[in-house]
């Protein structure tokens, strides 16, 4: 057989970083061991049955099994655009100013091939989702990092970055509620942002995927929330997080007319369309009942709760995540990210996702996913008690 070399392109593109991670828990596994998997962030919870049962009664309509437009159906557009303003008071052009998407990460990797050429700068968040560096490897372009320290509330402090690093830079990520920190943004950060990126022309792409997951009573804000947030960027929000359809690859884009343009141009040459049935299950999702939402995050509320609490009684010092399904944990010291991680999983049988993997700044750091009953969460406290890592709050 012939072994057919990958392109360079393909070479030079990033380590899947949950890959190993993944790889270390099989290996656990396959010895019959009982691993905890707080590593990764899979919702653990099934689609809502109201949304199952519109897909299933969707998918017997024949007219579903044909090809859909390319750009997906009107209806879909309009009930993005519905939600949004329900939701975030955000009035939104369906026909011009939504684009739908296979999932929020197509998005968001689709979206430096559609704004930049080769050798252009893009603006990424560390720590920040490992993928938003596929998306600039496949566009050729260089990328430099904003550092989210714990010292700024894990935002970008814009005024610590070189003003020429601005005025090269033609895109940004920005990502709150904020997967791994579990830190949010507020209404005058996303101000402060959209005026940088007015003087510097750089396209905002705000990556919303934790936006209905806000603890302690307060909700998360839009970007587009901000005045003159559509002149400068779009958000990505995603069916994933918000009502379990992960599987489901289905998510939108909104904002900006240009960039929502040119993103739908790039689709075009590369789908047709998603399934129509589950095109109509997502508007059922968007437009009908919120309550599943609401409890949704009240469970994870809890989770966190119980978690943080547990973690606190044994002596970790440790943050209560503000939003997100996360919570990023400072490792003990005499530990890096990953030898913690690894020492959990191989003496707890508690799997944690080192900080490093999702840049230079989360060295010191590991990421849990509270992806799991209340129950689970506990034994992997009581687990984490019997290393005698920490000094126990008596």
């Amino acid at each position: 057989m012939v072994q057919f070399e990958k392109s360079r392109l393909l070479q030079e593109l990033p380590k899947q970083f949950f890959a190993s991670l993944v790889e270390k828990v099989n290996n656990i596994t396959s010895e019959g061991k009982d691993v905890i998997n707080l590593g990764q962030g899979n919702p653990d919870q099934p689609t809502p049955e109201h949304i199952v049962k519109s897909l299933q009664t969707a998918a017997g309509n024949s007219m579903n099994h044909k090809y859909s437009p390319f750009r997906g159906l009107p209806y879909l557009k309009e009930a993005a655009a519905l939600f949004y303003e329900r939701e975030y008071g955000v009035k939104l052009d369906p026909k011009t100013e939504v684009a739908i998407l296979f999932g929020g990460k197509a998005g968001l990797v689709e979206l430096p091939q559609c704004l930049l050429n080769p050798g252009d700068t893009i603006l990424v968040p560390d720590p920040g989702y490992p993928d938003y560096l596929s998306g600039v490897a496949l566009a050729q372009a260089k990328t430099e990092i904003m550092p989210l320290t714990e010292e700024n509330d894990f935002l970008p402090d814009y005024k610590e970055i070189d003003k020429e690093v601005f005025d090269k830079a033609k895109m940004m990520f920005l990502n709150y509620p904020n997967n791994p920190t579990g830190a949010s943004a507020s209404a005058e950060f996303f101000e402060e942002t959209v005026s940088m990126a007015k003087e510097h022309s750089i396209c905002v792409v705000h990556d919303f995927a934790y936006g209905a997951i806000g603890f302690d009573g307060i909700k998360p804000v839009s970007f587009l929330q901000a005045e003159g947030s559509k002149e400068v960027g779009i958000e990505i929000y995603t069916l994933s997080k918000t009502y379990n359809m992960a599987g489901w690859r289905v998510g939108f884009a909104v904002g900006n007319q240009s960039v929502i343009e040119s993103l739908e141009l790039l689709q075009d040459h590369l789908y047709v369309s998603l399934f129509p049935a589950i095109q109509e299950a997502t508007a059922c999702a968007l437009l009908d009942s919120q309550e599943c939402v609401k409890e949704l995050v009240n469970m994870y509320e809890g989770r966190r709760n119980v978690f943080i609490e547990g973690l606190r009684s044994i002596g970790w010092d440790v943050q209560a995540p503000d939003a997100s399904f996360f919570a990023w944990l400072k490792v003990p010291e005499g530990y890096t990210s990953a030898s913690f991680a690894d020492h959990l999983l191989a003496h707890a049988h508690v799997a944690v996702a080192p900080g490093n993997g999702f840049g230079e700044f989360g060295e010191g750091y590991v990421r849990v996913g509270l992806l799991t009953s209340e129950d689970r969460l506990q034994e992997a406290v009581e687990r984490i008690r019997t290393l005698n890592i920490f000094k126990e709050n008596q």
